[in-house]
């Protein structure tokens, strides 16, 4: 009697042991918001991925599924009316193009406004055009959150406003599909970011 009771206390003192061990299994914790911190570059030389942007494709297919009837990006450029009058988002995307690449050619003037349309779209920016031209520290050419004067009878400013027309539209693709950021060619940042490809003066990231 002894003997089993013996073995019936050491048998039941493991089982206790075992009972205090299945207090540490892991319990669902309450869930906390969770808080990122983006650390972003700009998009300028010397002012500014989570995987890559779809923007260019969504925005295409909310804009004409259908190609364009011109052969070229010229031919196509040639075809946009210029409005009488723009509204201020068409300004602001007209005029970054205007400022930033009206000295390249249509393709870099394009690449550089499906960035501005890019970021729009995107919630890591302003959602709107004017709000991601004139946001801080992005385009060396903003001089207090405000763009120059235009030469708005100038060949530069209708070729720009016909870019912003298409980069808007999604009716030509960009030769930098996808990017969200460039800076100049003349300076080497070291982005920790996936690279597009070069267009003229322009190094484009997304």
């Amino acid at each position: 009697m002894a003997l089993a009771a013996t073995v019936f206390a050491t048998l039941f003192g493991a089982q206790g042991s075992g009972a205090a061990a299945s207090d540490m299994i892991p319990t669902p914790a309450r869930q906390e918001p969770a808080v990122t911190f983006v650390s972003q570059p700009v998009v300028q030389a010397i002012a500014s991925g989570d995987g890559e942007s779809e923007t260019d494709d969504t925005l295409a297919q909310q804009a004409v599924e259908e190609l364009p009837d011109a052969d070229s990006l010229a031919e196509l450029v040639a075809e946009q009316a210029m409005p009488q009058t723009l509204s201020r988002e068409m300004r602001c995307l007209a005029g970054a193009i205007y400022f930033e690449a009206r000295g390249e050619t249509l393709e870099g003037q394009l690449a550089v406004g499906r960035v501005i349309v890019n970021r729009a779209a995107s919630d890591r920016f302003p959602d709107s055009y004017c709000g991601v031209v004139l946001q801080r520290s992005q385009f060396s050419f903003v001089r207090g959150h405000a763009m120059p004067s235009v030469r708005e009878h100038s060949a530069g400013w209708h070729r720009a406003v016909a870019i912003a027309q298409i980069a808007r539209d999604g009716s030509w693709k960009s030769p930098a599909k996808g990017a969200l950021f460039f800076h100049a060619a003349r300076v080497s940042p070291n982005w920790r970011l996936t690279k597009v490809g070069r267009i003229d003066n322009h190094i484009f990231y997304r």
